[in-house]
């Protein structure tokens, strides 16, 4: 199954016009010399970076991307016209890759220009240029030169502020759709979230931040396994990791002491630095437990797991604690700004 945070594309710029092959010929000017003029230019392929999408999925359809070939050059010096070029727009945190040796090309979250990825070929010589002292009449005309032909990967990286964590089903779905306007796939079974959702918090005029869901991981995911190591890519431009934990089964063999330990391998094991961003715990389905016994959960739970980093406790679905949470991640994100 392919995911919609990377796809692979050809793109071929446009080829350079030819050069023409013409004499002027006039009523009072028979041979009147050469007079062909040069083709065209190819167009480019420019890729432009655009805040308001956030997915690869158009690139599933759409593989191919091809400029305008340069107009031939005519008689009369008249010189052919340039080819159009072809605009690709893509996500702001894209990064281009070489498909076939593997190179970056570009990160569009660093460009704010857009970035010609293959350029157009040359028009050729019109026979005009090829005239001299001992040439008058030169029949030599340049054909244009052939646009370049590129493979591209393309690999969506999320950009977000925050970024959920944790296993399938563990309710961050429902958290996003809690705390935002996003509308996350929610479902009794696992995998209802095939690609990065991302959701806008608004917690005040010109005040907010981005949460992604990232598709829930299970063990091995750092090698591959189920949605795979693609996703885990989309956490390292994240400021911040929420571990999202369902306590509705809670039992101090099993859940959800064996659940963070089990993410807390995957994000070792993948490393880019992402076993050392911020991390806080966010134990979800709280109003499943009975009230009296909930904090004895969550003690025994922090404990256990010798934690020692911010513990929430929430109910998504009803939405208790989620308020605090989003107004203890805004505090902590305007205290910790990118640099």
């Amino acid at each position: 199954m392919k995911f919609v945070d990377e796809a692979i594309i050809s793109v071929h710029a446009g080829n350079g016009g030819h050069g023409c092959l013409s004499f002027l010929r006039e009523k009072f000017r028979p041979m009147g010399g050469p007079d062909g003029g040069d083709g065209g230019r190819g167009g480019d392929i420019v890729l432009v970076a655009d805040k308001g999408l956030n997915t690869l999925a158009d690139f599933r359809f759409t593989r191919k991307f091809k400029a305008r070939n340069g107009a031939p050059g005519a008689g009369k010096n008249r010189a052919g016209r340039r080819g159009e070029d072809r605009v690709v727009t893509m996500p702001a945190g894209t990064v281009v890759w070489d498909a076939d040796t593997d190179e970056m090309i570009v990160d569009l979250s660093t460009v704010t220009e857009p970035f010609i990825v293959a350029r157009g070929g040359r028009g050729g010589a019109g026979n005009a240029r090829f005239k001299s002292s001992t040439n008058q009449a030169p029949r030599l005309a340049k054909d244009g030169k052939p646009g370049e032909e590129r493979r591209l990967r393309l690999e969506l990286r999320v950009l977000a502020d925050v970024g959920l964590l944790g296993l399938p089903n563990a309710g961050k779905s429902t958290f996003l759709r809690a705390i935002s306007q996003a509308r996350p796939r929610v479902a009794d079974y696992p995998f209802t979230t095939l690609h990065p959702e991302l959701g806008v918090v608004d917690v005040g005029p010109g005040e907010g931040f981005v949460v992604a869901d990232i598709p829930g991981l299970i063990a091995g995911a750092a090698q591959g396994a189920g949605l795979g190591i693609r996703f885990l890519k989309h956490l390292r431009r994240t400021r911040l990791l929420l571990h999202v934990v369902d306590v509705s089964g809670f039992d101090p063999e099993s859940e959800p002491i064996a659940a963070v330990r089990a993410i807390d391998g995957e994000l070792a094991a993948f490393g880019h630095g992402l076993e050392a961003l911020p991390r806080w715990l966010v134990l979800n389905k709280i109003d499943c437990i009975d009230e009296e016994a909930a904090g004895g959960v969550s003690a025994e739970i922090v404990s256990t797991l010798g934690w020692n980093g911010p513990v929430f406790t929430i109910s998504a679905m009803k939405g208790t604690g989620c308020l605090q949470l989003v107004n203890e991640i805004h505090q902590w994100l305007k205290e910790n700004r990118r640099d």
